[in-house]
C-alpha cells in the first residue's frame, strides 16, 4: 500500500512539473509576443492579449496539483517538500509575467504603428532577453540545476543595461518634440514592464536554488516588482 501510494505520489510530481514547464512555454511565448507588439505587430497583440483563459487554466491546475500532493504524502520532506512548495511559489511569479504581457499589449494598443519605431531594437532585444531568462530559470528549477540559475540572476544586468538604454532614447525623444512624444510614456512603461519581467525570473531562478540548497534568496528589487504586480 506504502508503495502504491509513492507510485500515485511520483506521478503528482510528474504531473505538476509538465504543468509549470507548459505555463513556462506560454509565458516565454507572449514575452516575445507582447516585445514584437511593442513593435507595432498588431496580431501578436490580440494573441497576447486573448491568452488570459489558457493561463489561468494551467494556474490554477498547478495549486490544485500541488495542494493534492500535500494531502496525499504527509508529511513531506527533503526535495519533494521543496519541489512542491517552490512549484506553488513559482506559478505566481508565472502569472505576474503572463499578466505584465497583457499590459504591455494593452498600453499599446492606441499607439500608431510607427510611434516605436525608434525602439524597435530594445524592445526585440530586451523581449528576447526576458524570455529567455524566463525559460532558463524555469529549466533551472526542474532541472536542480544552480549553476542555470546563477546565469539566469547574472543575466538581468543586461536586461536593466536595455532597459537603461530604453529610457535614455525616450527621454530624448521627448525633449526633442517629435509629434509622436504623446506617446512616448507609453512604450517607457512598455519597457519597465520588460524589466520587471527579468526581476521577476531572478524570483524563480532562486527558487530553483531553493530546491538544491534549501535556502531562498532574492534581491529586494525583484521583490518589490513582484508586489507591485500583487
Amino acid at each position: 500500500m506504502v508503495m502504491q501510494t509513492r507510485t500515485k505520489f511520483s506521478q503528482q510530481l510528474d504531473g505538476i512539473q509538465d504543468l509549470v514547464v507548459r505555463l513556462k512555454e506560454k509565458c516565454v511565448a507572449d514575452v516575445r509576443a507582447a516585445g514584437l507588439a511593442a513593435t507595432g505587430d498588431r496580431g501578436a497583440q490580440e494573441g497576447v492579449a486573448n491568452g488570459r483563459k489558457a493561463e489561468d487554466r494551467l494556474r490554477q491546475g498547478i495549486e490544485d496539483a500541488c495542494l493534492d500532493a500535500m494531502l496525499l504524502q504527509q508529511p513531506l520532506i527533503g526535495d519533494d517538500l521543496r519541489f512542491v512548495s517552490g512549484s506553488f511559489r513559482i506559478v505566481s511569479d508565472l502569472s505576474h509575467i503572463d499578466g505584465m504581457t497583457r499590459d504591455a499589449a494593452f498600453l499599446v494598443e492606441e499607439v500608431p504603428e510607427k510611434a516605436s519605431d525608434k525602439l524597435k531594437d530594445e524592445f526585440i532585444a530586451m523581449s528576447e532577453k526576458s524570455a529567455q531568462m524566463v525559460s532558463d530559470a524555469v529549466d533551472a528549477f526542474v532541472n536542480s540545476d544552480v549553476e542555470l540559475a546563477q546565469k539566469v540572476i547574472e543575466a538581468d544586468d543586461k536586461v536593466n543595461s536595455l532597459y537603461a538604454d530604453s529610457e535614455e532614447k525616450i527621454v530624448k525623444l521627448i525633449r526633442d518634440g517629435k509629434s509622436s512624444a504623446k506617446y512616448l510614456p507609453e512604450l517607457l512603461m512598455v519597457a519597465k514592464y520588460f524589466e520587471r519581467i527579468g526581476d521577476l525570473s531572478k524570483r524563480v531562478a532562486a527558487w530553483a536554488i531553493f530546491r538544491v540548497t534549501g535556502e531562498h534568496k532574492v534581491e529586494e528589487k525583484a521583490s518589490q516588482a513582484g508586489r507591485l504586480e500583487q
